[in-house]
Formats: structure tokens, C-alpha cells, sequence
């Protein structure tokens, strides 16, 4: 995922992008019973390019991957509120915009289309 980062002043940009991959993942802000159930490791964000955004003081693009273990397979509604459900109320950041989701073919495969076709759909 690539996100448009803008911190809030005296955030560094690397702090940004870690804390996005952070709480689009494993993140919380409470403490959460089931940390001790399984390895945190295993289902993190990670934040592994960080650019600024010519023209644009202050901007950043952060990349994020997510391990696909982090999804339901078949589920785009997981998907998304995995990556973007909890991010964008975010204190560390004064604006934040998902730019860019590349998504892997073998998760792609998971995703079973529309029941009756895709002219059903459509019509």
C-alpha cells in the first residue's frame, strides 16, 4: 500500500510511515488480551520506503507491506478495514490518503467474483 503522509510538526517522517504500518496491522492502543495468543512478528505492517512527494513541503509517500496472513482470504471487506479502517483519526499525523494498493495474485485468487456472472452483475 502507498500512502500520502503528512505528520504533524516535529514528527519525523519515518516515525509516519512506521506508525501507519503500525496501527493499519497489529496496532492498538489499549492493551489486548490476545497478545500473548499468537506472534505479532508474523502479522505486522512494515513501512519500507519512505519518499517525499515532489512539490509538496511536508509530504510524504510511505510504502507499507502487509503479510497476507493479516487477511481473511476472499474478503475484500477485511482487507480494507485492515489497511485503512483505523488509520486516518491518527494524532501522529495531520493528513493521511491511501495513493496506491497493489494487491498479490495468489491473494487475488482467493476472491470468488460475483455469484451469477459478471453480465448479472452489470444488468
Amino acid at each position: 500500500a502507498a500512502f500520502r503522509v503528512t505528520p504533524q510538526p516535529g514528527v519525523p517522517p519515518e516515525e509516519a510511515g512506521a506508525a501507519v504500518a503500525a496501527e493499519s496491522s497489529t496496532g492498538t492502543w489499549t492493551t489486548v488480551w490476545t497478545d500473548g495468543l499468537t506472534s505479532l512478528d508474523r502479522y505486522k505492517g512494515r513501512c519500507y520506503h519512505i519518499e517525499p512527494v515532489p512539490g509538496e513541503e511536508e509530504q510524504y509517500i510511505a510504502y507499507v507491506a502487509y503479510p497476507l496472513d493479516l487477511f481473511e482470504e476472499g474478503s475484500v471487506t477485511n482487507m480494507f478495514t485492515s489497511i485503512v479502517g483505523n488509520v486516518f483519526g491518527f494524532k501522529a499525523l495531520r493528513a493521511l490518503r491511501l495513493e496506491d494498493l497493489r494487491i498479490p495474485i495468489s491473494y487475488v485468487k482467493t476472491f470468488q467474483g460475483p455469484p451469477h456472472g459478471i453480465q448479472v452483475e452489470r444488468d
